[in-house]
């Protein structure tokens, strides 16, 4: 899969496109007792101090009030989200986007089960550490433990390198792996033969779970406006947060050992 495919420019795939085929309202139910048992605890693997936000919210609130406890890697503390800004500098973006982080799992309800470990990887840089994180992994991991990251397709490097060293860290150890695409509703359309649809499973969201997932976003306010220093435009911009707002999570749900997406 060429990273040339899928670009992350523009406004990409338009959520009416996404919607008007049916299809993903056709995927397969999942419950979060499917996704994480009882006995097992959930290591969420965010690439960036929002990725678990968007990707992993309403199953976080759903664990975090079935008793579950839950703990949370940060890959990086998203430095290089606004590139040449004197009014989010990198300085700043690794004090503000952590809290943002906090912030949002107070939204969710999820802080007082949560432990947070920051890694401090590089922004944009992870594949150049992909080793490195591969093996604090796979000191930690073990096979009661469900890890929940990035797809290794979903078109960001970030994403792509942290979810190939928990993809391997998972193959070591015997623990679960599950993948959500984030990015890839942005670059893929509808039936496209690059995404594997036959893991794809959907998690249901009620109102008042969309309506947390909703304000837990909120929380991210440095990702959500126009950079009052370069103009750059939003990070999560309208149109890239209604393809992560739907009353639903997807996820691709851990494959057979020696098949390869």
């Amino acid at each position: 899969m060429s990273a040339d495919d899928r670009r992350i420019e523009g406004e990409g795939t338009p959520e009416a496109d996404w919607q008007n085929t049916g299809e993903l309202e056709a995927l397969p139910l999942i419950s979060p007792e499917a996704l994480v048992a009882s006995h097992q605890q959930a290591v969420i693997v965010a690439p960036h101090p929002d990725d678990e936000t968007l990707g992993f919210a309403g199953l976080m609130l759903q664990l975090a009030a079935a008793g579950h406890h839950l703990h949370l890697i940060a890959v990086t503390d998203g430095t290089a989200s606004h590139t040449g800004s004197t009014h989010w500098s990198a300085e700043r973006l690794a004090r503000q986007r952590p809290i943002e982080s906090e912030r949002a799992l107070s939204i969710l309800g999820c802080e007082g089960q949560t432990t947070l470990e920051r890694l401090g990887l590089p922004d944009t840089a992870v594949a150049h550490h992909e080793a490195a994180l591969f093996e604090h992994l796979a000191a930690q991991l073990t096979a009661d433990h469900v890890v929940l990251t990035t797809w290794r397709g979903d078109g960001h490097p970030d994403h792509e390198a942290t979810g190939r060293a928990c993809a391997r860290a998972c193959e070591a150890t015997g623990a679960h792996l599950i993948e959500i695409p984030i990015w890839t509703w942005h670059w893929a359309a509808p039936r496209d033969s690059r995404v594997p649809w036959t893991r794809a499973r959907r998690l249901p969201l009620d109102a008042d779970m969309l309506a947390r997932k909703e304000a837990a976003i909120q929380a991210h306010e440095s990702q959500l406006s126009v950079d009052p220093d370069t103009g750059q435009a939003p990070i999560l911009p309208g149109h890239v947060l209604a393809r992560l707002m739907r009353p639903y999570e997807v996820f691709f749900i851990d494959e057979p050992q020696g098949a390869h997406d």
